[in-house]
């Protein structure tokens, strides 16, 4: 029995098997400060232009709202990046990449373009196997297929939706309560204090 579970083992689960707790708290600490980098330059100023990049800036007012729901995240052009570096970190960013690439979807008039359009986004996230490919049932999958032919703007509808409510049940709780949302707060209330004084 345990030779079957040897030969099923990856080479990364055999490696993580085999490192110390010390060693598995250094390489989260190190996946911690990459998300901190790329939010640090997020939230980078200049001194002489603070006030006027300001107003692109998440305030605490913005963060607060990120909150409240997904919709409110998305819709906010930093909330978006927020959540796209937390779902990188979490190795789950196929999800609000497809997302985002079926709400470019939505937006095509040409029909020539959204056959193409359509073929990408299935051959990226839908075909099994594919690169990116999102967690559909197959009913939601096989629809999609049979709609290649002739899309709609309205052909991945119901997998955006599912994406969508995975995201919301499973990944923006878990935003929500990171460090990265956390620091993101943190770092908006400093900046407001900043402006005040």
């Amino acid at each position: 029995m345990r030779e079957n579970l040897a030969s099923v083992s990856s080479p990364n689960m055999a490696f993580t098997d085999c490192m110390k707790p010390t060693e598995l708290a250094a390489d989260k600490e190190i996946k911690r400060k990459n998300w901190r980098n790329r939010i640090r330059l997020l939230l980078k100023t200049n001194s002489t232009q603070r006030v006027k990049n300001r107003l692109c800036r998440p305030s605490v007012d913005d963060v607060n709202q990120w909150a409240q729901s997904l919709d409110k995240l998305l819709s906010h052009k930093y909330g978006k990046i927020a959540f796209c570096i937390f779902l990188r970190s979490e190795f789950c960013d196929e999800n609000i990449e497809f997302w985002s690439a079926c709400e470019e979807f939505k937006k095509i008039k040409s029909r020539k373009e959204m056959v193409s359009k359509a073929n990408r986004i299935y051959e990226e996230f839908i075909k099994s196997e594919a690169p990116k490919e999102v967690n559909l049932d197959f009913h939601t999958k096989n629809a999609i297929a049979q709609s290649l032919h002739k899309p709609t703007a309205t052909s991945f509808l119901v997998a955006q939706r599912k994406i969508y409510n995975l995201m919301e049940n499973n990944s923006y709780p878990r935003f929500i309560s990171s460090d990265l949302y956390n620091e993101l707060y943190a770092a908006a209330a400093r900046e407001d204090m900043d402006v005040e004084s």
